[in-house]
């Protein structure tokens, strides 16, 4: 976990998130590359705009970007204020999404930002970075505030294939973190997985990694709701919840599952995703 990604919707104002990837990079010796992305006009306009409109688009698109570029030494200075050493701006002129994947492919971990007030912190905005992205991704609520990493840590466990690669990419905080607990819900028989002697076992698996951990089985089935797994993790003292990152349907990864949909819905700790 030494580069990290951090997605910056605006720029100068830099959120929790932000925050959040410096101690993290801090904590690791790690990177931070900050992103904005300003897509090019192209996007925005109509095949039938004026040329006129068209070079108006252009000139306000060329301002944003050059706002965008100018705003690296307060990304800079707000990092390192954090305690990371190595920092990084990049605005790429593309479309989120596709910014978003070709940077992910070098870097370890997406970190983005969940709020109420803008359209890039929005449920269905950060689902999208989070299906996407092709790299684990680290969901901060707006509100959070906390000044170190998890001491407590819990994952989301029903067997599936997302939950044991989003549990393997968090493996270097759970070895920091002092404990951890698994929520274990209704166990799903993946297809993938069906055959396999023994079975899967997710303890032992942390176990083998040096990770000490706890359970606790859920009342209801684990993917039912986002809220009740928050609040499992909250009564686990956990600072971080780890879940597998759902969609809807294999053919449509950009519609959220409802457990994912849930748990973004009420986040109110950082949430450790991998599809």
């Amino acid at each position: 976990m030494h580069d990290i990604l951090a997605y910056c919707e605006s720029i100068g104002n830099w959120p929790a998130s932000v925050a959040y990837a410096a101690r993290l990079a801090a904590a690791f010796d790690g990177r931070v590359t900050g992103i904005h992305a300003c897509p090019p006009p192209s996007v925005v306009s109509y095949p039938y705009d004026t040329p006129e409109l068209m070079a108006s688009l252009l000139d306000v698109a060329r301002q944003l970007e050059d706002e965008a570029i100018a705003s690296a030494p307060s990304f800079e200075a707000f990092v390192r204020a954090r305690g990371a050493t190595r920092v990084a701006w990049q605005v790429a002129e593309e479309e989120l999404p596709r910014a978003l994947k070709l940077a992910g492919s070098w870097h370890d971990l997406l970190v983005v930002g969940r709020t109420q007030q803008t359209p890039g912190g929005s449920v269905s905005a950060v689902g999208g970075m989070v299906l996407g992205a092709g790299l684990p991704c680290l969901v901060v609520p707006e509100s959070h505030a906390g000044e170190s990493l998890p001491e407590g840590m819990a994952i989301a466990w029903n067997g599936s294939v997302e939950a044991i690669r989003a549990t393997h990419a968090a493996l270097p905080l759970l070895r920091r973190a002092r404990w951890v607990t698994i929520l274990e819900g209704e166990q799903r028989s993946p297809a993938s997985l069906a055959y396999w002697r023994p079975p899967f076992e997710l303890a032992a698996y942390l176990a083998a990694h040096g990770i000490h951990s706890e359970t606790m089985f859920l009342s209801k089935p684990a993917d039912s709701e986002g809220a009740l797994l928050l609040d499992a993790a909250k009564q686990a003292r956990a600072d971080m919840l780890v879940m597998g990152a759902y969609g809807h349907t294999r053919l449509s990864e950009w519609m959220l599952g409802g457990a994912t949909r849930s748990v973004l819905e009420h986040i109110d700790m950082p949430v450790f995703m991998r599809h």
